[in-house]
């Protein structure tokens, strides 16, 4: 009797060691399945590299990259800065093994070409739909972020809105002559589009007409400039009074910088064009670069570049209450220009321009 009842309360231990064991087990394998969910978590958060070649003002470029990253800390971001026209040409070189992933600050002009030559990549991001079929390519390979206006500069400490010149013709009288300083037009993206811009408003039948318009401005211009911040700094000496260049660049400086800049919204239109972004075709790291397009183009960011950088949004459906009162103000006045007829004819009319106008006008 005293071994039978030994033997069940050994039998009653041995499950109770059994069930504690199998307990154990699951609960390891509970625990094994939560570190693999975490793992799994932690796999899942964007990483890696992320390279842009822009032609955005750099102190903008690195606060919005900032911001990125407190988003998506894990993910290494690099920037090069060049022209429209000098990313193109580098996009085209590196065809073959892209070392960019994203193309931020592009002409209308440039950006076609580079769809054109298969150098972007085309997708449909979720704002699409809010974008305007004018501002951003049919196959999704690239997307207008914001319009510029290209008007005529001018040293305010000189001129004023009411004497400085008020048309694109009036750029032509002689009074104006070596008071004109323009940025170097083959490697910016913004000034090959106002040229072109300039042949087609004389009318887009033939060229000549334009080339002869290019050419008394020539003999006005007393010198084009390396770069967007040699043309700055000139002008600030007043080595000249009078500049073409783009309205956010201006009130960009005007408001946030000491220099003398204004301008004057010419008075027959000006050539509005549509800045935009691209991904690169076969990037490296793809996914990076749509999310960094993505968050570009969310409305908080839209607004704020709006108030801090003086952009105007090709965005449809973004509250004009939130917008700074500069925007609420603008009129925006264009002529019409073909852009797909431009964008053809514009590496032919700037090789004309570099081989047979510049540096002529004043012979």
């Amino acid at each position: 009797m005293q071994k039978t009842r030994i033997f069940g309360f050994l039998l009653v231990l041995m499950l109770l060691v059994l069930a504690a064991c199998s307990s154990d087990k699951a609960a390891t394998k509970d625990s094994d399945k939560t570190s693999s969910s975490e793992k799994t978590d932690v796999a899942a958060k964007p990483s890696g590299k992320l390279v842009i070649y822009t032609g955005r003002d750099e102190e903008m470029v690195q606060k919005v990259i900032d911001q990125f990253n407190e988003k998506y800390p894990d993910i290494e971001v690099e920037f090069l800065t060049m022209g429209a026209q000098q990313i193109l040409e580098r996009l085209r070189g590196e065809k073959a093994n892209p070392q960019a992933d994203f193309w931020w600050g592009g002409t209308q002009s440039a950006l076609t070409v580079g769809a054109n030559e298969g150098l972007l990549q085309a997708w449909k991001p979720s704002f699409n739909d809010s974008i305007d079929a004018a501002y951003k390519d049919a196959d999704g390979r690239w997307f207008g972020e914001m319009l510029l206006p290209e008007v005529i500069m001018i040293n305010s400490d000189v001129l004023k809105k009411d004497t400085g010149p008020q048309d694109w013709d009036e750029l032509l009288d002689p009074k104006w002559k070596d008071k004109i300083l323009i940025r170097g037009v083959l490697a910016s993206g913004t000034m090959r589009t106002i040229y072109s811009s300039m042949i087609l408003r004389q009318g887009a039948d033939t060229p000549e007409k334009g080339y002869d318009w290019l050419l008394k401005l020539d003999a006005n211009t007393k010198e084009y400039t390396q770069d967007p911040n040699a043309l700055y700094l000139k002008m600030t000496r007043q080595e000249g009074s009078v500049s073409l260049w783009n309205l956010q660049d201006i009130l960009l400086k005007k408001y946030t910088t000491d220099y003398p800049f204004d301008y004057i919204y010419p008075k027959s239109g000006a050539p509005i064009l549509v800045d935009g972004v691209a991904v690169v075709n076969n990037a490296k790291n793809l996914e990076n670069a749509k999310l960094f397009v993505e968050f570009l183009f969310e409305k908080g960011m839209v607004t704020q570049l709006a108030n801090d950088y003086y952009q105007i949004p090709t965005r449809s459906d973004i509250d004009k209450a939130s917008m700074p009162e500069w925007y609420k103000e603008l009129d925006l006045k264009t002529f019409d220009i073909d852009w797909k007829f431009m964008s053809d004819k514009e590496a032919e009319w700037m090789e004309y321009w570099d081989n047979n106008i510049k540096g002529r006008g004043k012979k």
